[in-house]
C-alpha cells in the first residue's frame, strides 16, 4: 500500500484550495478561497471517520478493503483521509470539487425516473487507481489539489431543489472516498424528499456500504472486469469485494444498474463477459440493466485504441443469451442498444437519443403492447 506523508502544515491547509470556476449561478454557493485558518475552519473541511480503528501500527481504516494503515500525518490511498493526533479523519467533508446538473440517463441509469434531472457533485479522491480512468484529474489527486465549493450536506438538498432535480448524484470520482459527506447529504435528502444515486466502482466494506444505503435509492456500479488478475494490474483492487456489493445492495433494496467497460486487450476477452453474465444471472440480476461502456484512449492507457464496436455487440448478445433482459451499449451514438425493449414482445419501451428520449411507451411500469412489467423505478 502506497501512504502519502504529510506535515503538520500542510494538514491545516487542507480544504482550504484555490477560487473555482463560475458555480451553476446558485447565489449562495461560493468558492473556497486562501485564507488564515483557525481551528474552527480547519474542522469545517474535516469530518472524523465512522469506521477506523487503533493498532500498534497506526490508525486503521476500515471503510474499504484497502484498510489502509496510517502513522501520525499519512493519508491513506484515496488521498482523502488523514491520521491526525491517532485519529481518521476525511479532509473531503462539504469541499465538492465538481458541480453539475446532468440528465439521469447519463449516470447511466436508463430504469430510474427517466428524462429526471440529478444534481451531481464530487469530492477529489480515489480508493482505485485504474489506469483508464476517465476522471483522473480529480480521482488520482487530494481535495487540497483541487478547485473546490463550499458546500455542506445541509446545503446539498437545496440546489437539488434549486435546479429542480429529483436526485442527487454522488459521482465522477467516488463517493466511497468521500463516505462522511455522502452519509450526511443522503440522509438530509432523503428527509427532505430527494433522492440519492450512488455512481461507484463498489469498492466499500460490508457495515459502512449497508449503512449508507439505507439512504441510497439507486446505484451504478462499475464491474470493472471478472478476473481478480485485472482487477489489481488495471484498478488497483479485487473482485470479490465488487460482486459482495452488487448482492448487498439488491438486499437492501436500491434500484441497481451494471457497468462494464470494455477494453481492448484488458476485459474484451468474450469467454470473460460469457462468465461475467453467468455469475450475474445465476444469482439473481437477470432484470438489472447491463450496460457495456465503450473505451476510449485516455490516462494510461492512451496507446489502447477505443473499442470496436463489433465487440460490444457480440458482448451485448452474449449477456442476452444468457439469459440477462436489459443489456445496452454505451459511448456510441446512434446505436438502438441504447434503446429499451420489451423482454417478451420485444417492441420498444424507451426510445433514446443519446441522454434524449425520443418516445416512452411505458404505462403504470408496463409494456404499452403486451403488458408486461418492466423493472425499474418509473
Amino acid at each position: 500500500m502506497s501512504k502519502h506523508r504529510i506535515n503538520k502544515r500542510e494538514f491545516l491547509k487542507y480544504g482550504l484550495l484555490g477560487s473555482c470556476a463560475f458555480v451553476l449561478g446558485a447565489g449562495k454557493l461560493h468558492a473556497i478561497n486562501n485564507l488564515s485558518l483557525s481551528k474552527d475552519d480547519l474542522w469545517k473541511w474535516s469530518k472524523l471517520s465512522r469506521y477506523y480503528i487503533d493498532t500498534p501500527r497506526g490508525a486503521k481504516c476500515l471503510i474499504c478493503p484497502n484498510e489502509c494503515t496510517l502513522e501520525e500525518d499519512e493519508t491513506g490511498d484515496c488521498r482523502s483521509r488523514v491520521n491526525h493526533k491517532g485519529k481518521i479523519y476525511s479532509i473531503g467533508y462539504g469541499n465538492p470539487c465538481s458541480l453539475h446538473v446532468d440528465p439521469i440517463e447519463k449516470k447511466p441509469l436508463y430504469h430510474f425516473l427517466p428524462e429526471s434531472r440529478s444534481f451531481s457533485l464530487a469530492v477529489a479522491g480515489c480508493n482505485l487507481a485504474c489506469l483508464n480512468c476517465q476522471n483522473w484529474q480529480i480521482s488520482q489527486v487530494s481535495p487540497k489539489d483541487t478547485r473546490n465549493y463550499d458546500l455542506m450536506p445541509s446545503e446539498v438538498y437545496k440546489q437539488a431543489k434549486h435546479y429542480n432535480c429529483q436526485s442527487i448524484a454522488y459521482t465522477y470520482s467516488e463517493p466511497i472516498a468521500f463516505y462522511e459527506y455522502f452519509y450526511d447529504s443522503a440522509k438530509i435528502a432523503r428527509e427532505h424528499g430527494i433522492k440519492n444515486v450512488m455512481i461507484s466502482a463498489g469498492y466499500i466494506n460490508e457495515k459502512p456500504l449497508r449503512d449508507v444505503a439505507k439512504y441510497v435509492d439507486a446505484a451504478n456500479i462499475d464491474l470493472k472486469s471478472f478476473s481478480d488478475e485485472i482487477y489489481a494490474r488495471l484498478n488497483a483492487g479485487s473482485i470479490d469485494p465488487v460482486l459482495n456489493t452488487l448482492k448487498i445492495l439488491k438486499e437492501e433494496g436500491v434500484w441497481l444498474e451494471i457497468t462494464n467497460l470494455v477494453v481492448p486487450d484488458w476485459t474484451d476477452d468474450l469467454d470473460m463477459i460469457k462468465k461475467m453474465s453467468q455469475w450475474l444471472y445465476k444469482n439473481g440480476f437477470e432484470d438489472t440493466p447491463l450496460h457495456f461502456s465503450r473505451f476510449t484512449p485516455m490516462h494510461k492507457l492512451t496507446h489502447v485504441p477505443a473499442t470496436p464496436v463489433s465487440v460490444l455487440n457480440k458482448a451485448r448478445t452474449i449477456a442476452m443469451n444468457e439469459g440477462l433482459k436489459y443489456v445496452y451499449i454505451g459511448n456510441v451514438p446512434g446505436t438502438d442498444a441504447e434503446n429499451t425493449y420489451c423482454p417478451n414482445c420485444n417492441n420498444i419501451i424507451i426510445e433514446r437519443k443519446g441522454f434524449r428520449i425520443v418516445q416512452n411507451n411505458l404505462k403504470d411500469g408496463k409494456c404499452k403492447n403486451c403488458n408486461t412489467p418492466i423493472a425499474g423505478v418509473w
